[in-house]
């Protein structure tokens, strides 16, 4: 099992759910989206716990510029962070996992098997920039944890007209944020600001997580 790294608390976790946030590719646990989202979520009344993945680690210590590792590596490490909050008595029954863009793919990777709660993807990269006809939607195809999507409209890697195109099961909800990019920024002509995109955002997920706590699933 991969080496459990450094996790980040956003407020303290109670007798209600976790979440656990991954970032995405180029930007590190702490920037000003993650940091954002954690507190918004926070200010809700839900405590959320962040990581890195081991190449964003060495992007620190390093100054490496490599990108991600492997997605199998990606996959363990966070089977081994789900594991390690495990043992620290935060149950899977009661853990949301997630996060910004590939962060969020992998945890959709996993969820099933780890038997979470729930599943919160901040800008899911349905195909990757400028090849809409390369989908990663195949594997979503089967999920069977409860998950919601937070997608703009016009994200470029999965824009409201792109999913539409979609078989998505009714399992995965989505929430459209109006004129979002791929961290939900609208343009200014839009009349709408990044922080009403945000804070709906935060609004809408924080909504799904208590209907997912409300909601027993079956083991």
């Amino acid at each position: 099992m991969a080496a459990a790294p450094e996790l980040l608390w956003t407020g303290a976790p109670g007798t209600g759910p976790v979440v656990a946030l991954a970032h995405g590719v180029g930007a590190p646990m702490d920037s000003p989206f993650m940091n954002r989202f954690a507190e918004g979520l926070w200010d809700e009344g839900i405590p959320v716990v962040r990581f890195e993945f081991a190449y964003m680690r060495r992007r620190r210590t390093e100054g490496a510029r490599s990108g991600p590792d492997p997605a199998p590596r990606l996959l363990e490490e966070w089977r081994t962070v789900i594991a390690g909050l495990d043992a620290q008595g935060i149950s899977r029954r009661a853990l949301v996992i997630g996060g910004k863009s590939m962060g969020g793919r992998m945890a959709s990777m996993v969820a099933d098997g780890e038997g979470v709660l729930a599943l919160v993807c901040l800008g899911y990269p349905f195909h990757p920039p400028g090849k809409p006809q390369v989908t990663r939607v195949d594997h979503l195809a089967s999920l069977q944890t409860p998950a919601l999507f937070v997608q703009g409209t016009r994200d470029s890697l999965g824009s409201k007209e792109d999913v539409a195109g979609y078989r998505l099961p009714r399992r995965i909800r989505i929430h459209w944020c109006e004129d979002g990019d791929h961290s939900l920024k609208p343009r200014k002509a839009s009349g709408r600001t990044e922080q009403q995109n945000l804070g709906e955002a935060i609004a809408a997920t924080a909504d799904f997580i208590r209907q997912a706590a409300a909601t027993p699933r079956s083991l």
